[in-house]
């Protein structure tokens, strides 16, 4: 099975080289891995050339998403452990470009892809005393080699479903490496069940980080002046990674509440041909986020959002949030809203994300199947404030009742130091 699985990988790759002329993320997949071997050595030598070398503490993440939920670990461990090396690496260039400067990490690589020549060479250059994997990492070749060189391994924010090929009748080798991970820490009791049911015992039920992360962020406040003047008193709808079908139910829902309520949309892509579109079929009524200085912004109903890394900030300003993404392959992330206490509205595909389906059931988020649906019900909400009021709070409480993943996980890496199991 490693031989079929090691053919599948680079089958992988060789298909990511050729799709690399047609696409502009193929391609900065496959240039951005390379001499990475000779980045990671010249960092690494000189790294443990030193006397007495830090700690390597190796955190591995996809994309951008996942980084997000890895983020409170990485830093709640480096407030704890200053003193180790923190290696983060990425599989998708999502992540890497975004993240490539952060601070939080003394070093920032692409993953080489999962070979058994690589997997390899990457520990024995890094030499990490434990890894991390986030959510549905599972390279298989790397286990192995970290396995193989008692190296702690620790999967976080991990969650499993039925369909997945761990519970397939084929899927005895893939079960094997679930073994080889010292603690798995999944979001819920249905993976704990899951896991059990093919005698993977070393499971803990943490949660789901991202709740940790999201009351982070609301703790931020970043000032935002010019968004205050757009506000300007009134009702604030914040429509976030929105499409283009999602833009039009948000236009037909302006129709009905007219100058009543103001709206920030910020698209999931800023692709700035679709955004001087919306713009332009908006005319006077919006304006760009680069172009609010020195505009009258309490005259605008539609402020568009062409800049990255906002939107997590936004939502305190919001009455109501629409998420955008459901009615295309899935909705984005809907608890930076909910950790302002704002009622959540999207699209009907919904139905793979766990707290979508809890807010929904809770009666803090709400899918619509067309705009009258949207429209019907941000104005029953908006006409009566004591109920906005209630569905707001209950929609904080629901985040809050849900943080402290990231403590039960660095408890259990601090017990480990602590008995020398990781140095």
């Amino acid at each position: 099975m490693r031989l079929i699985y090691s053919a599948g990988i680079t089958f992988y790759y060789l298909f990511l080289r050729i799709a690399g002329v047609f696409s502009e993320k193929a391609r900065a997949w496959h240039y951005g891995r390379k001499e990475l071997f000779d980045k990671l050595e010249e960092v690494f030598t000189a790294h443990y050339s030193n006397s007495q070398p830090a700690p390597v503490a190796w955190f591995h993440c996809a994309s951008l998403g996942e980084f997000e939920q890895g983020r409170p670990v990485i830093e709640a461990f480096r407030n704890k452990f200053p003193g180790y090396t923190i290696l983060l690496t990425f599989f998708s260039p999502s992540g890497y470009d975004h993240k490539k400067q952060y601070k939080g990490a003394d070093h920032v690589f692409y993953l080489p892809i999962d070979t058994r020549y690589n997997a390899r060479k990457f520990v024995a250059i890094t030499k990490p005393e434990f890894a991390v994997f986030v959510k549905y990492e599972f390279w298989f070749n790397y286990l192995h080699e970290l396995f193989n060189n008692q190296v702690p391994v620790f999967t976080v924010s991990a969650i499993f479903r039925p369909n997945q090929h761990f519970f397939k009748w084929y899927g005895g080798w893939f079960r094997t490496h679930l073994r080889k991970i010292n603690r798995v820490f999944v979001q819920d009791e249905e993976s704990a069940e899951l896991l059990k049911m093919i005698d993977v015992e070393n499971v803990c039920i943490s949660g789901d980080t991202r709740f940790d992360r999201v009351k982070s962020i609301k703790a931020i406040q970043q000032p935002y002046p010019l968004i205050d003047s757009f506000t300007g008193g009134k009702h604030i709808i914040v429509a976030g990674s929105t499409w283009p079908p999602d833009d039009e139910l948000l236009l037909a829902l302006h129709e009905k509440t007219g100058d009543q309520v103001k709206f920030i949309i910020a698209p999931h892509e800023i692709d700035m041909s679709y955004i001087h579109d919306l713009s332009k079929r908006l005319g006077d009524k919006a304006v760009l986020w680069s172009e609010a200085p020195g505009t009258d912004l309490k005259k605008k109903q539609f402020l568009i959002i062409d800049s990255i890394g906002m939107l997590s900030q936004l939502y305190r300003y919001a009455s109501i949030a629409y998420i955008g993404g459901g009615f295309g392959a899935g909705i984005h992330n809907t608890l930076e809203a909910a950790a302002y206490g704002v009622p959540v509205f999207f699209g009907p595909n919904y139905h793979r994300f766990r707290e979508a389906r809890e807010m929904t059931d809770a009666g803090v988020a709400f899918s619509v199947q067309n705009s009258s649906e949207l429209t019907m019900g941000v104005i029953g909400l908006l006409s009566d404030q004591s109920h906005l009021e209630e569905v707001s709070h209950k929609a904080g409480e629901y985040v809050s009742s849900k943080t402290g993943a990231t403590d039960i996980i660095i408890e259990e890496l601090t017990n480990m130091i602590a008995s020398g199991q990781i140095r």
